[in-house]
């Protein structure tokens, strides 16, 4: 119960926050008070506006809002999002462009579980939608979950991602982001020993933490400056009576929000101070560049205790894959049995979450791959959000891994960006 009242206070006072900010709007718009040319009925209405807006964004799954893509025929084609596979936990997701062939290249994007939606490589999806047949592991918010579907720890999430690779096929291009990296290595050397005929092609692992201690940040600080006792103590709680989840034990996204904010409390603050004055203006918008950013960046989801703690524990703490001692369901995974799947890593010269030395740390433990099959890139001024989703990514990075995705398919010599598979086989028929 204590632990459930905590997690009830907090959705309390966000709850409030919402209230007090729709009230503010409601109260200083009334026509009244058009009458008394008083700044101050400005500046309320834009505190409520903007109060309300971002409290209620903590608390609601963000749209794709990827509705169309303009293909090479010059047309538009519709998006569909299709349920693949469909699991407790996590879905795999496809997104499916009407109108159009299946593309040659078929990319299974991993999308981070530490506490935001899969909607944050919104844009990450958008950029290869043109290029690539593309699927995303689309977590679930765990205050969602009931209790009976048991527990999802580092082995469960990486048992996902195996039965997501074979439900795809050989036929298949990994992209890793963040928190995943290490996890997906680890599902990729699974299958290299249980089920080779599964492997993906290639595996590109973005600004993962392989090996955390490798470059110290202050996340890797944190998880070592900490018990597991003091973490489960003070960041675990159980899911309240609002939700389906009720007694689920949970590290809130709440929570983890409250200590993003803080980290940078100054430039939070003077970013909402700043648009509270540009909607007092009328110079703001419903997608202007603060409400796009900040829309995705409050929108948090519920952790399951066990997948928290057993990251900080087993990944950070004790380092089991930078070790190659990860174990998965009784066990014990070799990271150097992976020998045909080529690995990419991607790292961001300003990336102070997943710092330069974390990542590549990956190519050390692929003992058995050829070193023709290894790669690895350093993008010197993107930090790590960059890295996947900003400029650094659309104009550098994303170039660089459809290549290297092309250089290690089947066919290389017959890859094409813009061909879709009927088309490829149409042209080797004629040829033949």
């Amino acid at each position: 119960m204590r632990y459930m009242a905590t997690y009830d206070l907090m959705e309390t006072i966000r709850n409030t926050n919402q209230w007090l900010g729709a009230t503010a709007y409601s109260m200083a718009s009334y026509p009244i008070f058009a009458l008394t040319p008083n700044p101050a009925f400005q500046w309320l209405a834009a505190w409520g506006e903007v109060t309300e807006r971002a409290f209620q964004r903590m608390v609601a799954k963000p749209d794709w809002g990827i509705e169309s893509i303009t293909g090479e025929d010059g047309r538009d084609h519709l998006i569909s999002i299709e349920t693949v596979v469909e699991k407790p936990f996590g879905d795999l997701i496809h997104f499916n462009v009407q109108g159009r062939d299946e593309m040659d290249r078929r990319v299974l994007l991993v999308a981070p579980m530490s506490g935001h939606y899969a909607t944050l490589l919104r844009s990450t999806v958008k950029s290869l939608l043109p290029d690539c047949e593309v699927y995303v592991t689309d977590w679930h918010n765990a205050r969602d979950i009931p209790v009976s579907e048991g527990k999802f720890d580092v082995e469960d999430y990486t048992l996902y991602l195996v039965e997501f690779m074979r439900h795809l096929g050989n036929d298949l291009h990994v992209i890793a982001v963040c928190q995943p990296a290490p996890l997906t290595l680890a599902a990729t050397a699974y299958l290299a020993e249980q089920d080779p005929e599964a492997q993906p092609r290639s595996l590109t692992l973005i600004g993962g933490p392989i090996d955390p201690d490798a470059t110290p940040t202050e996340v890797t600080d944190f998880g070592h400056s900490v018990t597991m006792g003091q973490l489960e103590g003070t960041m675990i709680q159980r899911v309240g009576f609002k939700y389906p989840g009720v007694g689920r034990k949970v590290y809130p996204g709440l929570l983890q929000l409250a200590s993003f904010m803080s980290m940078n409390a100054e430039r939070h603050s003077q970013a909402f101070m700043n648009q509270i004055t540009r909607v007092a203006q009328g110079e703001a918008s419903d997608r202007d560049p603060h409400n796009k950013f900040y829309d995705e960046y409050l929108a948090v989801m519920d952790m399951p205790a066990e997948f928290y703690l057993s990251t900080v524990e087993r990944i950070f703490k004790a380092g089991e894959i930078a070790r190659n001692e990860f174990v998965v369901d009784g066990h014990k995974v070799d990271i150097g049995a992976i020998s045909k799947v080529a690995v990419k890593t991607v790292e961001g010269g300003k990336d102070d979450i997943s710092a330069p030395g974390q990542c590549v740390a990956a190519l050390d433990l692929l003992t058995g791959l050829p070193d023709d099959m290894k790669a690895s890139h350093l993008e010197p001024e993107a930090g790590h959000y960059g890295i996947f989703a900003g400029r650094s990514w659309r104009n550098n990075i994303r170039p660089l891994v459809l290549d290297f995705i092309d250089a290690n398919s089947e066919d290389p010599a017959a890859r094409s960006r813009t061909k879709s598979r009927k088309d490829k086989k149409k042209a080797k028929i004629a040829a033949e």
